[in-house]
């Protein structure tokens, strides 16, 4: 196998998992809302603060209607849609 082409796959395999890591920090934050939830070593206020990066502008746009935050959906759909794009930017691995 070629260098670039495993230059390519470990791009590839970093995007997948630093969106799935993102997405499951922002299902946490939001689970955290509802259920409060005691994790170890400070694994909850590090999900917040990685979180509320993507989540804060969101907010600034979108403010809460009756009552219920949709910004952590716009926030996975948004992680999503960005990987998806980022993924599809790739040149294919021959």
């Amino acid at each position: 196998m070629c260098l670039q082409c495993l230059v390519l796959l470990y791009a590839e395999a970093f995007v997948n998992v630093l969106s799935g890591a993102l997405t499951l920090a922002i299902l946490i934050t939001s689970l955290s809302s509802w259920v409060p939830l005691r994790l170890p070593w400070g694994l909850g206020s590090f999900c917040y603060q990685v979180s509320e990066i993507v989540l804060r502008p969101i907010r600034r746009v979108l403010p809460p209607a009756s009552g219920i935050d949709y910004s952590p959906l716009v926030g996975i759909l948004a992680v999503q849609t960005v990987t998806y794009v980022v993924l599809r930017l790739l040149p294919p691995i021959v």
